[in-house]
């Protein structure tokens, strides 16, 4: 069956991809940027299968009419793809107000207003799937990406709660969490912090752990996408690349040893 499916942050990276990849095998697109012009090309090639929606997602007025004017032109909603996101590069102390709450404001009150408007129709439908582009660094985290990974974070933690409170409704909650791609997502896309001296060594020696079989092909994430779009049960959390699970798993071994090395001491704590 065709499935309608909304993707915001179209205009590159993943959201590009993962669209003309759902638009080639015969689903219906409705797909936002910033810019307008970023999605002529998909709508060129692929006609009155596309709706093409300039939307910034930090503005809750204009996501929900983004909503609206999808559900209005396709008649339904069946899959949200939270896409749009920028990472944010430097020491948490660098990092100005102005640049904290850029980065909160598009990868977790945006994705959270999309979120909010959609979930009315597709409990009214009785179905639908609300997934997340988040990262696996909403489970572990990297210096120099601090408040990135708290975005994440808080995108994790929404989205679990999420997902119980909708189940009943039929609607599926996936994040997706994927390891680093060559995307732009850390390139054109990024945001820096005015660098200081005192944190050279620790950047240094991050970016210099990363080899260059550490990014993944991000054409290579596209079977996966489908297949879970696709999946009767898809997973909460779904990992994309191979070194996303290795990572996470020493990140969680190591935090169980902690909490087992002070459980007496935690239960102690109760007082009773």
């Amino acid at each position: 069956m065709t499935k309608i499916i909304l993707i915001t942050g179209a205009s590159r990276g993943f959201g590009k991809l993962w669209a003309k990849a759902l638009l080639e095998r015969g689903d219906k697109v409705a797909a936002t940027a910033r810019n307008l012009e970023d999605l002529h090309n998909l709508v060129e090639k692929y006609g009155d299968a596309v709706l093409p929606i300039q939307l910034d997602v930090n503005d809750r007025e204009a996501s929900f009419a983004a909503v609206s004017k999808v559900k209005a032109h396709f008649g339904r909603i069946d899959v949200l793809i939270n896409n749009a996101g920028f990472g944010l590069f430097g020491a948490i102390e660098e990092t100005t107000e102005q640049q904290a709450r850029a980065q909160m404001e598009t990868n977790f009150f945006g994705l959270l207003w999309l979120t909010q408007a959609v979930i009315p129709i597709m409990r009214e439908q009785g179905s639908g799937h609300i997934i997340q582009v988040s990262s696996f660094l909403g489970l572990v985290t990297f210096p120099v990406l601090g408040i990135y990974n708290a975005s994440k974070y808080a995108v994790n933690g929404l989205s679990e709660t999420l997902a119980s409170e909708v189940k009943s409704f039929g609607i599926k909650v996936s994040l997706i969490e994927p390891n680093g791609f060559s995307t732009d997502w850390s390139g054109a896309s990024a945001m820096q912090t005015e660098p200081s001296e005192i944190y050279a060594p620790v950047k240094q020696a991050f970016f210099e752990s990363a080899t260059p079989d550490s990014w993944g092909k991000p054409e290579s994430t596209t079977p996966a996408v489908l297949q879970l779009i696709d999946s009767e049960n898809p997973p909460l959390h779904f990992l994309l690349g191979k070194v996303a699970y290795p990572g996470v798993k020493q990140v969680y071994s190591e935090r169980l040893a902690e909490f087992e090395a002070w459980k007496e001491v935690s239960a102690e704590a109760h007082g009773h």
